[in-house]
């Protein structure tokens, strides 16, 4: 079995990285009811004698007797991190692994990336290093960070450097929030941008997540339930309405339904590579699967039932529908219609009670509504994994490596040169040292010939197969 660490980054990352471990505590307790440290938990967490005093308390199998998450807290503010060390997943984090400072980053990428990633680089590389020896077989990092915010964005992509540096042969999976339109920081666009360059050149996947997109879910969640069209199938107290149904004692905060969606995307992600199943897909499958060339590795992911993310206890969606909402706009976690869009590869990773032949049955069913590229129109991975998500029969999370990813970046871009053109803020991150004008004429060439990437792709779709140019990848 093999085990992955977590690296929680900014404001925004850590508190994604809170529900995530509150979610996956959860899950594993409604599996492993008798609480024997086995292979399952192991990927995430350690077994930790805590009367044994240093490292050497490690548990590798038996009762569980004190769970420590495999994960990095990294953040320039105090607040969140300390906030989740006063709250009820204290003791789940190991206080040796956690990063923090007084200033933050302002707001600015390369205070984040230039300053702060000088300044802590040894200390990150330390308890990287430490994270990687209690693990017996480390396959992967996952990195949860923000687009917008400048410790997030700037010294979440350090990070990234420096893993592929020290730990070249372990996976790179990022979870990037995107900011919306309405963003409240004015130099998102600029972080965003620096942020993408650093993506494109040192990630192996990563999941875009917009902002706008998770809160029209989790409005549309707020219409059904307070509109009554969901009946008694909704518990009061719910997690779709509040977050008091993982934690009574936590308060419940603006954001918390809208990570819970980001978290519970992170564990059916990961759910083939800790539970047991009849078809499992390994975190290195989706890597080897869906990305057909190095800077095409953004995956559009889409969860079904998006109630998933609750307490809940709502009448199962029928299985054919559940596909079928797999591939429908209003479930993507990006703003995106994949379906009006080409495809280079998409993953189905099914959890619960699902037949190989619902699967095959669904993906035939599908087919012809979805275009692929030419040469890989059979470009389907597919995972069935025993244990369903807590109070369901079964759920879905499809992971589509899809041109409709373009729209988010032309965006980006489009904001960015609003800013860009008139030189506004510029200065508060050319006074940084290491930081020049070619680092934001750079970020954009980088981003722009991505996009040139998509359109060659897109350009495809119309044209009959024996017309299709190769697409050019530069060596």
């Amino acid at each position: 079995m093999t085990q992955s660490v977590v690296l929680q980054v900014g404001q925004c990352g850590n508190q994604i990285g809170c529900c995530f471990w509150g979610l996956a505590l959860r899950e594993h307790a409604a599996v492993n009811q008798k609480a024997i440290y086995d292979e399952a938990i192991s990927s995430f967490f350690r077994n930790v004698d805590t009367r044994v005093v240093g490292d050497g308390g490690s548990i590798s199998k038996g009762k569980i007797c004190s769970l420590k998450a495999r994960a990095v807290l990294i953040d320039m503010e105090e607040g969140v991190v300390n906030e989740i060390l006063q709250g009820p997943l204290r003791d789940v984090f190991d206080s040796k692994q956690l990063i923090t400072d007084i200033s933050g980053s302002g707001n600015n990428w390369a205070v984040g990336h230039k300053v702060f990633g000088s300044l802590y680089q040894e200390q990150i590389l330390e308890k990287l290093r430490k994270s990687a020896e209690h693990c017996d077989c480390l396959q992967c990092f996952f990195i949860i960070h923000s687009m917008g915010g400048g410790t997030g964005s700037g010294l979440g992509t350090f990070l990234l450097k420096v893993l592929e540096d020290e730990f070249p042969e372990v996976y790179r999976f990022v979870t990037s929030i995107y900011p919306s339109g309405e963003d409240d920081v004015i130099t998102s666009p600029y972080n965003s941008m620096l942020a993408m360059k650093e993506l494109n050149e040192h990630a192996d996947c990563v999941l875009p997540i917009d902002n706008q997109s998770l809160f029209d879910i989790i409005s549309k969640i707020d219409l059904m339930v307070n509109s009554g069209k969901l009946g008694t199938a909704i518990k009061p107290k719910s997690l779709v309405t509040s977050s008091a149904g993982a934690f009574k004692k936590r308060q419940e905060k603006p954001f918390d339904a809208m990570n819970n969606i980001v978290a519970n995307l992170l564990l059916n992600l990961t759910s083939s590579a800790r539970f047991e199943g009849s078809l499992n897909m390994d975190l290195n499958e989706i890597s080897m699967n869906l990305v057909p060339f190095p800077q095409l590795h953004y995956l559009v992911s889409s969860l079904t039932p998006l109630y998933t993310l609750a307490d809940v206890n709502i009448p199962s969606r029928r299985l054919d529908q559940m596909f079928s909402d797999a591939f429908s706009k209003d479930h993507q976690l990006i703003r995106a219609d994949p379906k009006h869009s080409l495809y280079l590869a998409c993953a189905l990773m099914v959890r619960g009670n699902v037949q190989i032949s619902d699967l095959r049955r669904n993906i035939e069913r599908l087919k012809p509504s979805l275009r692929f590229v030419s040469w890989n129109q059979e470009g389907w991975k597919t995972s069935l994994c025993s244990v369903p998500p807590v109070g369901h029969s079964h759920s879905l999370l499809a992971l589509a490596n899809n041109t409709c990813v373009k729209p988010t970046f032309i965006e980006l871009r489009e904001r960015f040169t609003r800013l860009y053109r008139k030189r506004a803020h510029l200065h508060h991150y050319l006074q940084i040292e290491g930081m020049e004008e070619s680092c934001f004429t750079e970020a954009l060439s980088s981003l722009s010939a991505l996009i040139q990437e998509y359109n060659q792709l897109d350009a495809t779709k119309s044209m009959p197969a024996e017309e299709l140019p190769r697409l050019s990848v530069a060596v």
